[in-house]
């Protein structure tokens, strides 16, 4: 897994994270222990010469599974039929950077954050070198190791591309970059895939891809959060939360055509997805892939699905993304919510020179929004906010609360279904598992009835004194909803979240909650085997809090 350096990625700046990279292999076990000297030990295994099995410098993959499970159109399991037993059945490789670019040394972004297999791929890329070359890998489990190398192409002419546009009416930034090369993608299987830039200079960085699956029908979909991640992106020096002078001059609205200034390039992939596809695919689960935007632009989307899962930091949401879950959830999908803070912020979503759906505008205070109060119902205000407030429990059960925090998770109801497995008592604790952002149950806002408390543990953020919860409701569907109730729960599934939440304690009870809710939401509606009923400490029963102090 990545080595991930922070928990708490929420300060107004953020700033960009240090280098992560992969290791050459993991332990056997469901719990994988990340240890730094093999990850940079390991890096760059395939370097410049790496290539597929019948790349040759072209972008062809690996070829079907064993016995042609799961073979698609290609015979490379890219089909509605994919497998993922027979994906991760084909040998692992390693897609580790030794030597993060900076400086713009290399850099790069795609025209898709998402393709379905056989769709044409462009990638931007800048580099100061004489060359780059772009080797694609899927993100797996493969025997031990992580990732499979699929493609390369390459070496490709390098270029220092034109600078950045602003745009002064919002701050927005973006490239009118040239095309550095065209991926054919007929052999890339549904999944989600990291492009790493090599520059003939030795300097390296990721570009993140979803190749989406044909069908969610009868799968566990895993869901990429990659608005989150470009409101986050401060690439050119603007990002929804600052500009240059701080909150102020930030940006109102972000561009997708322009690389991600953090995660080594992978923005948010890296410790708050990964872990979670690594884990569900060593499962042997029956995923699905797509990100967020597709939630977006296909309302059928999650037509026959068996459950989303929602990784590490999903915070902004448009109507349709919201709208979309919510019928799912009525429909008898099951959710997770795999950190905190999900579903806060209201966007919209608009075109770019380069296509639809690449423009994401997010003012956060309503009277900034030239929409206010001609179309409040598209408003770019947090969702519990005012014009059309619409708080995020009433979807995802808690309720953010408030940043920064760091605090021990603290079992109340070990005799959950949840918690099986877990070698928990009442009153257990889980050391630095709260933070830095976290939810709570809050009856004063609008709560599914038949919710449950699984843990409830105290916390102080800027003065006050509150709990954050993890809960589990069930639909009238029969949908079960999980809300793990803090940012901090993906990392720990590989113990990569840094100091706080770390070691073996920590890694093996998320690691057994979060197995134990992929294998049950993968069966269908939850709550025909595990309903809830209401099960809500005395102090969330209608505190009122102050949810969402952030900006």
């Amino acid at each position: 897994m990545f080595a991930h350096r922070s928990q708490d990625h929420r300060s107004q700046d953020r700033g960009r994270r240090g280098s992560a990279a992969w290791p050459t292999a993991v332990a056997a076990s469901v719990t994988v222990m990340v240890v730094l000297a093999a990850l940079l030990g390991g890096c760059g295994g395939t370097g410049h010469g790496g290539r597929s099995s019948q790349g040759n410098g072209t972008n062809q993959g690996n070829g079907s599974g064993p016995g042609g499970q799961g073979a698609g159109r290609d015979g490379a399991g890219v089909g509605a039929d994919f497998d993922v037993r027979a994906e991760n059945a084909k040998p692992g490789g390693d897609c580790g950077l030794a030597r993060l670019g900076y400086n713009h040394a290399v850099e790069g972004w795609l025209d898709h954050t998402s393709i379905r297999s056989g769709d044409e791929l462009r990638l931007f890329a800048s580099t100061t070198a004489a060359t780059v070359t772009a080797t694609v890998f899927r993100i797996g489990w493969y025997g031990g190791r992580t990732c499979r190398l699929v493609t390369e192409m390459g070496p490709l002419p390098g270029r220092v591309q034109a600078p950045a546009s602003r745009d002064p009416s919002t701050n927005t930034v973006s490239t009118a970059w040239e095309p550095t090369t065209t991926f054919a993608t007929n052999s890339w299987p549904p999944g989600a895939y990291l492009i790493r830039l090599d520059n003939s200079e030795g300097f390296q960085t990721y570009v993140p891809l979803t190749v989406r699956s044909p069908t969610m029908s009868g799968r566990v979909v895993l869901l990429a959060a990659v608005t989150t991640w470009q409101a986050y992106n401060a690439w050119g020096g603007y990002s929804l939360y600052h500009g240059p002078k701080g909150f102020a001059d930030r940006a109102r609205a972000v561009s997708f055509d322009r690389p991600y200034d953090y995660g080594d390039g992978a923005a948010d992939f890296t410790g708050n997805e990964a872990p979670v596809i690594i884990l569900a695919e060593k499962l042997g689960l029956p995923v699905a892939y797509a990100t967020d935007i597709d939630l977006h632009a296909d309302p059928a989307l999650l037509d026959g699905a068996r459950a989303v899962v929602s990784m590490g930091h999903d915070e902004y949401y448009s109507p349709a993304m919201r709208d979309a879950l919510t019928r799912a959830r009525d429909r008898g999908v099951n959710l997770a919510f795999l950190g905190a803070n999900a579903v806060f912020r209201r966007i919209r979503l608009g075109p770019t020179r380069v296509g639809p759906d690449r423009l994401e505008t997010g003012y956060k205070i309503a009277a900034e929004d030239p929409l206010n109060g001609v179309d409040n119902a598209a408003v770019t205000a947090n969702w519990p906010s005012p014009p059309d407030a619409s708080p995020e429990s009433s979807l995802t059960g808690g309720m953010y609360q408030c940043n920064p925090v760091h605090a021990d998770l603290v079992v109340r109801d070990p005799g959950h279904w949840l918690l099986a497995g877990a070698a928990v008592t009442a009153g257990s604790r889980i050391p630095g598992m709260i933070g830095s952002e976290y939810d709570r149950v809050d009856r004063a806002y609008p709560t599914p009835p038949r919710i449950e408390v699984l843990t409830h543990s105290p916390v102080v953020c800027h003065g006050r004194p509150d709990h954050s919860d993890v809960s589990y409701y069930t639909a009238d569907s029969g949908a079960g909803v999980f809300d793990a109730g803090t940012s901090a729960w993906v990392c720990a599934v590989t113990d990569v979240c840094g100091s706080g939440a770390a070691g073996p304690v920590v890694r093996d009870f998320v690691t057994t909650v979060t197995t134990t809710m992929l294998t049950t939401f993968a069966q269908g509606p939850a709550g025909h085997q595990h309903p809830g009923a209401q099960s809500v400490p005395d102090d969330d029963a209608g505190g009122g809090g102050n949810p969402g102090s952030e900006r």
